[in-house]
């Protein structure tokens, strides 16, 4: 039964600085669900005899079976601490790395997270991951080392050993914080010496200049995880204890005759308690001494599960209870599992929620501290400065900052995800109880229903005429065209969103302004208007807005939903009725001049492909709109149409796979599907000529080519249907080097194109003069931001470094670089090496505008996007090829408009596309496949095992040891064996 009611939630709402935005981030299996049922129980939402086995978060039926969490979700949980009482908006996000972009959308919501670190198995990979998102969304985090039973009751350490591997964790973790620390702060130097105009240092200074010299001044203090500061909770989330420096303070303070403020300073640390002085000392190591924190707090722990657990002594177990004051009930004593008889008494001595919700409470910011630097991390791109936007984008960091819910504060949403419900679990759609007069009322008409049937029991059946029987068929078949309807709508779209500033009604019009939106674009554009009419589907290639209404405000409670009127902000809730408007993530606003947010960063790339097709054709409409849902449910999952006709749905993981298949089957189209084997993506590429052949004797290049075949010239001539337009295109392989820094740049590449379209967009007479503010030698910097600008900068300095030491066959790549491709932020180059045609891209060069194959110039360049989007092999994208262009002709001729072989840019386009297939196809080809990374866990016993997988599966990186327990292997795997 819960112990507060709804009533008193909603009042809580309306006080910003006692709400506590927070989720729960770990490794798979470190125990993350098991503390959130613990903190749950807190508020008598589930007991706590059932925390840790309920899984109450995980409220899908394959999260349950397999264990692990899934899909992030939130519930709201009342705390009272010192008289004062708070709101904490709890979000339980997967472990799994196949879904860590739900842990992406969860730590874009909060203010603080909880990582959950297993004090067996130590610091993992998502560990890693997660600490690193939660310091790059600037959200503070507090630490749970869970799951010290396991060393006591698994590796029967000893109390004085399992302080040092909990230290050696501790560690562990903080030395993660700490290189996410120097490298923003070292990168943040650099960025401040490039804006500062000074002299070259003198050589006395070179020799004292050091990259330290940040970090020395940086502050730190609170940064890193420390026992005494109380942001480390001890922990058995299954046991359902935990405490922290202060509660053994608080508790033994007294028992030893210290101030607890004192006792907060020596628990932890190299401390120990002098038994004759009874002072405490420092140098507990150095002298082989007990550490303090071993003495007060792990001599006690481990005497408990030894007498309870180890040793399962009944006879005692009323004696601890009577020293600690705790009374168990006669059911628990009398009970013969040693367990249920440790938690009972752990859940009473060291509360595991109160402690835990305590720290959140104390220690994890509100809504109204967010920092300065948060809000304009959310508010600026990669590429694009704050100091950019206009005047009316940058007053709203204000409004950020004050959290405030007034009439006179913009509203800003922002929209995570979307998360599909069933329709009929809506509030608004569940039956309602009814009144004691309702009850009456209904009771009354089913006594006179009683009263007739017993009155015309005697009375003859009415005879059924022709029209008594149509009716009913007739009546059928309306009914079916209603269900028919119903079945489209069973599942409704909830937005799981924050209210950054203002507040929200039920029945408000807000601006829904998609990712792409740009106030800049709209704000000097007095004509711009926002049709109320249009959604998303109804949006121009070049519109980012629609209007919408919102119809139901509602506070998520884990598995259910509760309706509210209202949210103000510094809240977490659930929007109903933007299933039209919102594909994956949005922001709803007031005002249009709100910039989107930054993009979210998934850290796991959708890769695993597999082809879709309903089991029975006719059924094909079913699975097109189960997959458009299926898309807007999820935020990894990629679905796209193929050439072939194939349906094909991208995952970032057999596990994620499995569950799309589910949904998609079970939720969205309904319907028996079948799904092909894994596709593994392929890359298509050329290599250097050999250089000796079969026999490994050397090829002479002078008679590699006997008999001057044309085929076989690596530059490959080819004209336009009408022969107007002649070109040249060589093919070469592009170095690693090269291959590398594009991959790495696709972004920045990505931006450029962006910018290049936008440019493009403007009316002919003032493209060249636009294009001139491309230019990053030029003196003309229109609508780029300073950030961009410098990573242009550094990504031309370190491509042209690159260049000049490949030598002099590439020096001049930068010069000549056309496009990128494909997607025009790919890992091949289109160069111009023609010696009378001048292109822009990275750097500056006049544009004869008079010259008519300017005109033609984004035909070229489609053809090679296309070209490189699908090779000639397997039809999948090229990687590291560069295409020279040494020649482009045209000719003169009439209007193309009503040539017999289409428009002449149509022609160009194809000739380009076909002329780089060819010289593709005349240079040796290979394909590249994917290759799986991953990192295994596994027992010392069964290391020599990797042997076996190193020559079937593996290529084996690096092997070593943790903890003198696990050893860890850094492999990668084809995907094909998966």
């Amino acid at each position: 039964m819960r112990l507060v009611d709804s009533t008193k939630l909603f009042d809580l709402q309306n006080k910003p600085s006692n709400i506590r935005n927070i989720c729960i981030v770990a490794h798979v299996d470190h125990g993350k669900t098991t503390l959130a049922d613990a903190l749950i129980s807190s508020n008598g939402i589930i007991s706590q005899r059932m925390s840790g086995k309920l899984r109450y978060m995980d409220s899908r039926p394959d999260e349950q079976e397999r264990g692990i969490t899934m899909k992030s979700s939130s519930i709201a949980l009342y705390h009272a601490l010192d008289q004062t009482e708070y709101l904490v908006n709890l979000i339980d996000s997967p472990g799994h790395i196949d879904f860590s972009s739900e842990v992406s959308t969860a730590v874009r919501l909060c203010d603080g997270a909880i990582v959950v670190v297993d004090v067996v198995e130590g610091v993992c990979p998502q560990t890693r991951l997660v600490l690193k998102q939660a310091y790059s969304e600037n959200i503070r985090p507090v630490l749970v080392l869970n799951k010290i039973d396991r060393l006591i009751v698994e590796m029967k350490m000893s109390a004085l050993d399992a302080y040092v591997h909990i230290t050696q964790v501790l560690e562990q973790v903080n030395a993660v914080m700490g290189e996410l620390f120097a490298s923003e702060v070292l990168e943040n130097e650099e960025n401040t010496i490039n804006k500062q105009e000074t002299k070259p240092p003198s050589k006395e200074d070179q020799n004292f200049y050091d990259w330290t010299s940040a970090l020395e001044d940086a502050d730190d203090s609170n940064l890193y995880f420390s026992p005494e500061q109380g942001n480390v909770v001890f922990a058995s989330a299954i046991d359902g204890w935990g405490f922290t420096t202060h509660t053994f303070a608080k508790l033994f303070s007294n028992k030893l005759g210290v101030k607890e403020e004192l006792l907060r300073k020596v628990l932890w640390g190299d401390f120990y308690l002098n038994s004759k002085t009874k002072r405490f000392m420092k140098g507990a190591q150095e002298k082989a001494k007990k550490p303090l924190f071993v003495q007060v707090v792990f001599d006690n722990l481990w005497n408990i599960y030894e007498t309870i657990i180890l040793r399962n002594d009944k006879m005692k177990v009323p004696v601890i209870c009577e020293k600690l004051g705790i009374q168990l009930t006669t059911r628990d004593l009398r009970h013969t599992d040693g367990r249920v008889q440790l938690q009972s008494l752990m859940m009473q001595w060291l509360p595991l929620s109160q402690t835990v919700l305590d720290m959140v409470c104390t220690k994890l910011p509100s809504p109204k501290e967010i920092l300065p630097e948060k809000v304009e991390k959310l508010m600026c791109s990669r590429i694009r400065d704050f100091d950019s936007y206009p005047d009316e984008t940058k007053k709203l960091k204000d409004d950020f900052l004050a959290c405030d819910s007034s009439n006179n504060r913009p509203l800003i949403i922002f929209i995570s995800k979307m998360f599909s419900v069933e329709r009929s679990s809506l509030p608004e759609n569940k039956p309602k109880a009814l009144t004691a007069e309702e009850m009456a009322l209904r009771r009354e008409r089913a006594r006179q229903m009683r009263e007739e049937l017993k009155n015309n029991t005697n009375s003859e059946p009415l005879p059924m005429s022709k029209e008594t029987v149509d009716t009913p068929e007739k009546c059928t078949e309306d009914e079916r065209g209603k269900e028919d309807e119903d079945k489209e709508s069973d599942t409704a779209f909830i937005a799981f969103a924050r209210v950054f500033s203002g507040k929200v009604k039920r029945g408000d019009k807000v601006y829904v302004l998609g990712p792409k939106h740009d106030p800049s674009r709209i704000l000097n554009d007095p004509s711009f208007k926002v049709d109320p009419n249009k959604k998303l589907k109804d949006l121009l290639s070049d519109e980012h807005v629609t209007c919408a209404e919102i119809k139901s405000l509602y506070i998520l409670m884990g598995r259910e939903l509760e309706d509210i009127n209202e949210a103000v902000s510094g809240n977490i809730i659930g929007i109903g009725g933007l299933d039209d408007h919102i594909l994956k993530t949005a922001i709803l606003s007031s005002t249009l001049a709100c910039p989107p947010f930054s993009e979210i960063q998934y850290a796991a790339v959708p890769i695993l492909r597999v082809a879709i097709e309903p089991t029975y054709p006719s059924q094909l409409p079913e699975l097109v709109k189960g997959l458009r849902l299926l898309n807007q449910s999820d935020s990894c999952v990629q679905v796209f149409l193929q050439e072939t006709g194939e349906h094909v749905l991208v995952t970032a993981g057999e596990v994620h796979l499995q569950r799309c298949l589910e949904d998609l089957k079970n939720l969205y189209a309904k319907i028996p599907i079948t799904v092909s084997e894994p596709i593994v993506p392929f890359k298509e590429t050329i290599v250097e000529p050999p250089k000796i052949d079969m026999t490994n004797e050397e090829i002479d290049s002078q008679n590699i080519d006997k008999g001057n075949d044309n085929e076989q010239d690596p530059v490959i001539t080819i004209y336009t249907n009408n022969k107007q337009s002649r070109i040249k295109i060589r093919a070469k392989p592009l170095p690693n080097e090269i291959t590398d820094l594009l991959d790495r740049s696709s972004d920045l590449l990505k931006a450029i194109s962006q910018h290049i379209k936008y440019l493009q967009g403007i009316s002919n007479e003032n493209l060249e003069n636009k294009l001139d503010d491309l230019q990053i030698n030029g003196k003309a910097k229109h609508e780029l931001s300073e950030r961009m600008l410098k990573l242009i900068e550094a990504f031309i300095q370190e491509l042209q470094s690159i260049c000049t030491k490949l030598g002099p066959e590439w020096q001049d790549v930068v010069k000549q670089i056309w496009s990128v491709g494909p997607r025009n932020c790919g890992p091949n180059l289109l160069l111009n090496q023609t010696e009378d045609y001048s292109t822009k891209y990275l750097h500056h060069e006049k544009v004869l505008k008079e010259d008519i194959r300017f005109e033609y110039e984004s035909s070229f360049v489609n053809g090679f996007q296309l070209a490189t989007l699908a090779g000639p092999l397997c039809e999948e994208p090229m990687m590291g090829v560069a295409f020279c262009v040494e020649e482009w002709a045209l000719e003169k001729g009439d209007s193309d408009e009503t040539h017999s072989y289409g428009p002449l840019s149509g022609q160009i386009m194809s000739a380009v596309k076909e002329g780089c297939r060819r010289a593709f196809q005349v240079q040796p080809q290979r394909l590249m496949a994917a290759m799986y990374s991953c990192d295994i866990v596994v027992d010392q016993k069964v290391l020599e095992t990797y042997s076996h997988l190193e020559r079937e599966l593996f290529t084996l990186a690096e092997v070593f040891v943790e903890f003198n327990e696990a050893k860890l292997i850094m492999a990668c795997m084809n995907p094909t064996y998966f």
